[in-house]
């Protein structure tokens, strides 16, 4: 899933003059000939970037000599325009925000002299366009009502190599303050990826809105320049968390600290490949009836069926799900080949109780290993204090 927003700014930055508290007299006449007084002649304007095929990337900078910026309006092809903030001696002008690649923009800036002579000049320069573009894939989507551990995640095309400079125009707000931070990481897929986690699971309720400023920001080396921003909603639901205790061979759902239902399970068979991740897996999708096939997941040709009520809980192929051919082992042993298998009632009341985002804490003694940042969401198996250390503004 792909969601694109682009941010529209407000209007032109205009500042106000100081009031004089003394008349000015009459300027003296220019002793050239032909030439305007000296009081009259308006402050010089400077504007940066310049040109046709000017580096993207830059902010706008405005600069008046001999006078001070009154009002300062920078537009795009579009006609949007970039907002600003001015210099405490109003010589200068900033945008808020870089310019992009591929674009043009015009500006128009007024000006004011000590002397009370004013002007207005106009100027357009253009940037070069982007020659190799980085575009994102994130979760979850828009408008999604989520589990409390689900995690932000941005997986990027191209690598990143200036990830301070991504990560700088990254932005969460949450309507309960919540406290958390970005993480990088190597998705599965190989790619370059970054995530932002809550210090401790959610507050059910909470909103959460993310805003990827990211139009005009270069990867660096191999990544290309990020051509769009990209923004979402969703909304944080119960507090459901799964227990899953694979040494008593038991699952348990718990809603708000109360065990709403166990189910007894099989998990993966020990001593080998087959043995089931251990730690915090987040559920990832409920992908409902599914083709498995162990030849996918390394494991030859074990098994190839078709499997109801799948659920996701890491891109290396653990699932939960109904598992009857595996019925006499539930309750009682890990005979599976590293998922955890319940019977098909089981499985169809959990299937519609679980949400995705939901955690599921597993542990045991003979697992194959902690769930990885990258498989799947195993953000939260790294203390607060390792998590931090992965941003790349620590």
């Amino acid at each position: 899933m792909r969601h694109i927003s682009v941010r529209r700014a407000a209007a032109a930055f205009v500042l106000v003059p100081l009031a004089a508290c003394s008349s000015v007299s009459p300027p003296a006449p220019d002793d050239k000939p032909g030439g305007r007084p000296a009081g009259d002649r308006p402050a010089t304007v400077t504007v940066r970037p310049e040109g046709r095929q000017a580096k993207p990337g830059e902010p706008v900078v405005v600069t008046a000599t001999g006078g001070r910026l009154t009002e300062v309006t920078v537009t795009d092809a579009k006609g949007r325009a970039l907002t600003g903030k001015v210099s405490t001696d109003g010589a200068r002008w900033t945008s808020d925000r870089r310019t992009v690649p591929g674009g043009a923009y015009s500006v128009t800036a007024a000006t004011r002299t000590k002397d009370g002579a004013t002007g207005t000049s106009k100027h357009s320069f253009a940037t070069a366009a982007a020659g190799k573009v980085n575009k994102v894939d994130w979760r979850p989507g828009t408008g999604t009502t989520v589990g409390v551990a689900q995690p932000i995640s941005l997986v990027f095309d191209n690598p990143v190599k200036n990830k301070a400079e991504v990560e700088k125009q990254l932005k969460i707000t949450t309507s309960e303050n919540t406290e958390g931070s970005w993480g990088w990481m190597r998705d599965w897929s190989g790619r370059d990826r970054v995530d932002w986690r809550p210090k401790e699971y959610w507050k059910p309720g909470t909103e959460v809105t993310l805003d990827a400023q990211l139009n005009g920001t270069d990867s660096g080396a191999a990544g290309g320049w990020f051509v769009r921003d990209y923004s979402a909603t969703f909304t944080i639901g119960a507090r459901q968390i799964v227990k899953v205790d694979l040494d008593r061979h038991q699952l348990t759902l718990e809603r708000d600290g109360k065990a709403v239902r166990k189910i007894p399970v099989s998990g993966g068979t020990p001593g080998g490949d087959k043995r089931s991740w251990r730690g915090t897996a987040v559920l990832m999708a409920k992908e409902g009836t599914i083709n498995m096939n162990s030849e996918t997941v390394g494991l030859g040709d074990a098994y190839d069926k078709m499997v109801e009520h799948s659920m996701r809980l890491t891109w290396s192929g653990m699932y939960a799900h109904a598992a009857p051919w595996n019925a006499k082992w539930f309750g009682k042993a890990n005979m599976s080949s590293g998922c955890i298998g319940m019977s098909d009632a089981d499985a169809a009341w959990f299937y519609g109780q679980v949400r995705v985002g939901d955690p599921f804490e597993i542990k045991g003694a003979d697992t194959k290993g902690t769930v990885a940042p990258g498989n799947g969401f195993g953000d939260w198996n790294l203390s607060w204090a390792d998590w931090q250390a992965t941003s790349a503004l620590r």
